[in-house]
């Protein structure tokens, strides 16, 4: 198992509610963090993750945890955020209609703020290079921009003291991630990643993000504890 690479006593750990964020949180709280687990209304259409995110973050330990709202559907131009634009159902090449621009950068940058407030040294996000939809904010080269940003933009950076953003899950596949997860006893029936997940959580099985969830539990040989709307 990839154990986390920080030991920073306090940390900004993003959760939306799904497999990867729950796995990072688990990490974060076994190595003795104290998390403050962070997530975001931002106007998505699969709103059953909101609660998962509440539910992961008492029973994974988070010292606290806040929802913040953005209006990322005010500007839409995603399937996550404009009900006028179709969850793709099909797999497809090039970065596919579900990424939501700016999405990272805007979580970041409030992280970051809450990072500084609480005189925590990181944040934890769960970003992943491998077995991920092809999200340009996922990316390594990225994560290094924003860590580069931040040590110049804040007055924990100038004073140099830096937070660092830490990514345990960005060089796993997803069935890794799934066991790291198990071995830390995170309970993956109380996430949500399906892109158009009904009111009460249950996924679809069509979108990406759902194959790419029973994939990695296929691969990883490990019942897949999902519920699905057909039942």
């Amino acid at each position: 198992m990839n154990e986390p690479v920080s030991t920073a006593s306090r940390a900004v750990v993003l959760v939306s509610g799904g497999l990867d964020s729950a796995t990072v949180l688990a990490m974060a709280v076994a190595s003795g963090i104290e998390a403050y687990a962070l997530s975001f209304d931002y106007g998505q259409r699969h709103r059953a993750e909101l609660a998962a995110a509440t539910t992961l973050a008492r029973c994974l330990g988070a010292k606290e945890h806040r929802t913040m709202g953005i209006d990322f559907a005010g500007i839409g131009g995603s399937a996550l955020t404009d009900v006028s634009i179709d969850i793709p159902e099909q797999a497809s090449s090039g970065i596919p209609v579900t990424y939501v621009p700016a999405r990272n950068t805007v979580f970041l940058s409030l992280a970051l703020g809450w990072a500084e407030v609480l005189d925590a040294e990181a944040i934890y996000i769960g970003v992943n290079a491998v077995d991920y939809s092809g999200y340009p904010d996922c990316r390594p080269e990225y994560i290094e921009a924003f860590q580069n940003m931040a040590a110049l933009a804040t007055k924990a950076g100038v004073e140099g003291q830096a937070v660092r953003i830490e990514t345990p899950l960005i060089n796993m596949s997803k069935a890794e991630i799934i066991r790291s997860g198990v071995e830390l006893g995170v309970d993956f029936s109380l996430t949500v990643s399906c892109y158009q997940a009904d009111d009460t959580g249950r996924a679809c099985g069509r979108c990406d993000s759902c194959r790419l969830r029973r994939a990695g539990f296929e691969t990883a040989q490990i019942p897949d504890p999902t519920l699905y709307q057909s039942g």
